[in-house]
């Protein structure tokens, strides 16, 4: 081959790689590599609990529960919406420091204060388990309608500005979290009626509609346009102190509300679209998880670019059902183990003799048809745990189907307390008429002798009725004690001071008397746990000797 066709080849062979190199790059900037259009809606993911009171027992079941919506959601945050404190022996021993373990433990993200947290306030120590407990949180504490100027040892711990960089073990008015690039602003509430109900001291509570107004635009002109107010007011609470469903009516800008303090079990958000006047509003989410860390609260809230929800669904996980966490389960022994030496711990109280919880299918005598003498040891004890609030109470009542278990002649212990009185029932105090009590009371016997979870024990009155007449006829007599030990009839027109449990007082066991009453603001929840009330009476009688007295007669039988 001559030197003349070799290069020809060379150079036709160059040409075509170059072509072909040409033709690549041109294909490949024909067609570049599409780009994700990027969503401008944004979803925010919560995981909530409230009303947990130092129940710990289920807490290695709960860190279960946030560990697996956290390996699906990331990016979810956990808030508390107060009242770790108060209602077991866990509070009791450790003032918050074992349950400030589990929650450290889970990382939680912002909590707010409920009414228990100020339950030692007039203690001598003051609020420093209150402190020692923000003091040792692996996260901050947001409170916006609480001034703690004034107390020693909480004041250092509260900051007067926001934080869009909040440091753990500090209390600030509003807090601004990053969450996937997007400011969402928080702002905590706590009831007014905490100064009536617990033992604040020094420490005082604002007007939540005002301050939450002011929080809310001062978040606003920070550019933030999504705001979740934590709160410990009550979904459905007296108006006349403060609820979310106030709240979300009268305050603009807050989008979502996780609540606490009414241990509402709301299965599925509540969506509130209506101004105080009924007007249409930008939507506001309300969401409660129950108490006693029974339920792990969810909820999806997605916003559109301007910061108004377009979407959200909500569910409560049931703990019971979990798996304990290992990890968790092996912390709480430490705990537990001392909880189950106190269990054995005195009151101070001896039983003179059995106080006997009878049950009977055949109409016999039982706690669910007949006065007792451990029914009438409790509402006694109702009633004076109640007048220590309002001097104005002059009746207790007690539904038999919330006593469980007898008290054994002898030395009353812990133990013995909270299995009578197990589900940690708080202290009511509810305004009635006369009619309403005759209401309440028709509905008590009305199937007697038939077991009634719903058969009221009663202090402070005395009540005759005949099981043979038509039910809601039956009631034949009711009187009011007075101060002198004498009794009056109870006037129909006449407004009467009431002491009951909370779950009675919402109107479990069918009461729609007592329902109604709670719905139209006139009840007053105080916080006072049933066992701890029982404890206290006890050992303030110190040989308990109840007996049947006469205080329900059916005079059918």
């Amino acid at each position: 081959m001559s030197m003349n066709q070799t290069f020809k080849r060379l150079l036709a062979s160059t040409l075509a790689v170059g072509l072909l190199s040409s033709q690549v790059a041109v294909t490949s900037f024909a067609a570049p590599k599409e780009t994700k259009k990027k969503d401008p809606n944004f979803n925010l993911s919560l995981m909530h609990i409230n009303d947990t009171h130092a129940r710990l027992d289920n807490v290695a079941k709960r860190v279960t529960a946030v560990k697996e919506v956290r390996a699906a959601k990331p990016d979810a945050l956990l808030l508390d919406a107060g009242d770790i404190f108060s209602g077991s022996l866990y509070f009791n021993e450790f003032k918050g420091q074992a349950d400030l373990e589990f929650m450290n433990l889970l990382d939680y993200d912002l909590m707010t204060f409920g009414n228990h947290e100020f339950d030692l306030g007039s203690s001598p120590e003051g609020h420093q388990a209150l402190a020692d407990f923000v003091k040792n949180a692996d996260f901050p504490f947001v409170s916006t309608n609480v001034d703690f100027s004034k107390d020693e040892k909480l004041s250092p711990l509260y900051k007067e500005q926001y934080a869009s960089n909040p440091k753990d073990s500090k209390i600030y008015p509003s807090v601004i979290k990053k969450v996937n690039g997007e400011k969402v602003g928080f702002i905590g509430l706590t009831t007014e009626e905490t100064a009536d109900i617990s033992s604040p001291e020094a420490v005082e509570f604002q007007n939540y509609i005002e301050e939450a107004q002011k929080a809310v635009k001062e978040l606003e002109e920070r550019d933030v346009n999504k705001i979740v107010a934590i709160t410990h007011l009550g979904f459905d609470d007296n108006p006349e102190y403060d609820n979310d469903l106030e709240l979300a009516k009268y305050v603009d800008g807050i989008d979502v509300i996780v609540g606490g303090h009414s241990h509402t079990q709301l299965n599925a958000p509540v969506v509130v679209s209506a101004d105080e006047n009924g007007k249409q509003k930008d939507s506001t989410v309300i969401v409660q998880a129950y108490q006693y860390s029974d339920f792990l609260g969810t909820l999806d809230v997605q916003f559109d670019k301007k910061g108004k929800v377009i979407a959200q669904s909500g569910k409560l996980i049931e703990i019971k059902g979990k798996s304990e966490d290992p990890e968790a389960a092996e912390l709480l022994k430490k705990y537990s183990s001392k909880i189950n030496e106190i269990k054995n711990t005195p009151t101070g109280a001896t039983a003179v003799k059995a106080l006997e919880n009878p049950r009977s299918s055949t109409g016999g005598v039982s706690v669910r048809n007949s006065e007792t003498p451990l029914g009438n040891l409790i509402t006694d004890g109702m009633l004076d745990k109640a007048k220590e609030y309002n001097p104005n109470v002059v009746m207790a009542f007690q539904n038999g189907g919330g006593i469980r278990e007898p008290i054994n002649q002898g030395e009353i212990t812990y133990g013995e307390v909270l299995t009578t009185l197990p589900f940690g029932n708080t202290l009511a105090t509810m305004k009635l008429t006369g009619a309403e009590i005759k209401t309440a009371l028709e509905h008590s016997v009305s199937i007697a002798p038939i077991e009634n979870g719903g058969f009221l024990h009663v202090s402070g009155m005395k009540l005759s009725y005949d099981s043979k007449k038509a039910a809601g006829s039956r009631v034949l007599s009711m009187e009011v004690k007075n101060a002198d030990g004498t009794f009056t009839a109870i006037n129909p027109s006449q407004e009467y001071v009431i002491a009951t449990n909370a779950f009675t007082a919402k109107g479990g066991d069918g009461f729609t008397v007592f329902k109604n009453a709670y719905e139209q603001g006139r009840v007053t929840d105080l916080g006072a746990s049933d066992w701890e009330n029982l404890r206290d009476y006890v050992a303030e009688l110190v040989n308990v000797n109840p007996v049947v007295e006469g205080r329900i007669v059916d005079v059918g039988r």
